[in-house]
């Protein structure tokens, strides 16, 4: 297929729309089933990049979550703790410790289950029966792989009336050196961002304290590949093989890891024993869980819990989750890593994020208050690592 009519392009008014190769070769990839759309494309071409490249520098089986041509988590195939798992509504998945495509999309899909509501998926490696049956109860716009098994992928072909969009991928393709696109009418160019990732990148350590376990090394990998393809700035939150906050496109540094850091902090509120025992009728489904957890959370709980509100979501009144009691757990936390994809430029990214229980930190440094985000660093005992490669992504 050398090239795709799509229905139209970011919104119904622009018209025609489609997708083709500059130099008449065939489209790098085959859609299996159903009608792909403009935004489904480039979320399908940005987080296939990101999958096979933490593949690639892991040598674990990947998975992302993507909406809006950006990642709301990465993650690798690290086994879950039971609390993992019902944390990420997976405990019921019979299977999924023996398929690490499951495991690897329960992570990412987990991370921030709001953001990811009617997502784009991206696995690595070819799709098993129970990712796919994992797949096919949530609330999702299209996968890309670079392959299925057969009845995997009827499960799939069952999404959405028999329209869920299926995409299989190159594994061997490899994108041109040079890329372009247009802005009104003004043809951009540039190299391709062949920049690889690997533990060689964190050898500059300039913290008084330099100790860097082999997990978190592997955890700044897959914060700085998730980073290569979130729009920028972006900070991401890494902990146990995957993202646990990102922060996008925000102007401000500071305002990404608040971002990040807020969606860190409820990752780990979610695996606390108040959280996982709410007594949510059985009818509620998982969405609306999700929703009544985010706002559960948050300073306006009483809109789920006060009198009149939660008798439509549980069998009796949860009590609250307290913005004292949030804190004190969140405080028994370290070993979280932070990347970010340009430097710092003051010192209160790293105190905010020190509130967020990191202890390892990526970046490029190169900031004229260097010193200063070194010795906030210090403070907390931190290791930061300086990379010297800026990661933006537009």
């Amino acid at each position: 297929m050398k090239e795709y009519q799509l229905k139209y392009g970011c919104n119904p008014n622009q018209k025609p729309a489609r997708v083709y190769m500059k130099d008449d070769c065939d489209l790098p990839f085959e859609i299996l089933n159903g009608k792909a759309g403009y935004i489904n494309l480039l979320d399908a071409m940005n987080s296939w990049q990101l999958v096979k490249e933490l593949k690639e520098a892991t040598g674990m089986v990947a998975a992302t979550s993507f909406k809006h041509v950006s990642p709301t988590s990465a993650a690798v195939a690290n086994p879950m703790s039971d609390k993992q798992k019902k944390a990420f509504f997976v405990d019921d998945i019979e299977g999924i410790d023996e398929s690490p495509a499951a495991t690897a999309y329960a992570r990412a899909r987990g991370t921030d289950r709001m953001s990811s509501f009617g997502d784009w998926i991206a696995i690595s490696d070819k799709v098993d029966v129970t990712a796919a049956k994992l797949i096919q109860r949530e609330v999702s716009d299209g996968i890309i792989a670079p392959d299925f098994e057969p009845e995997a992928l009827e499960i799939l072909k069952s999404k959405k009336k028999g329209n869920y969009t299926i995409i299989k991928m190159d594994p061997e393709y490899v994108a041109p050196e040079i890329e372009t696109k247009q802005v009104n009418g003004v043809v951009f160019e540039q190299g391709h961002n062949f920049y690889k990732i690997s533990a060689d990148l964190f050898k500059e350590i300039v913290t008084e304290n330099k100790e860097l376990p082999e997990s978190a090394v592997r955890d700044m990998i897959i914060a700085l590949i998730t980073l290569k393809y979130t729009q920028s700035n972006s900070v991401c939150f890494a902990e146990d093989g995957q993202a646990i906050g990102v922060g996008a496109g925000q102007q401000s540094r500071i305002h990404c890891t608040r971002l990040a850091g807020e969606k860190a902090d409820k990752w780990h509120l979610r695996q606390h024993d108040r959280v996982l025992n709410l007594p949510f009728k059985e009818e509620v489904r998982r969405p609306d869980r999700d929703n009544a957890i985010d706002i559960y959370l948050s300073e306006d709980y009483e809109d789920v819990i006060g009198d009149g509100n939660w008798e439509r979501l549980f069998t009796e009144k949860p009590e609250p989750f307290t913005r004292e009691d949030q804190r004190a757990y969140l405080g028994s936390f370290k070993g979280v890593t932070l990347g970010s994809d340009a430097f710092f430029p003051f010192g209160d990214n790293i105190e905010r994020a020190a509130k967020s229980g990191v202890t390892y930190v990526a970046q490029p440094g190169g900031s004229v208050r260097d010193d200063n985000v070194i010795d906030t660093c210090n403070r907390f005992n931190m290791v930061m690592a300086f990379t010297g490669m800026r990661l933006f992504h537009h």
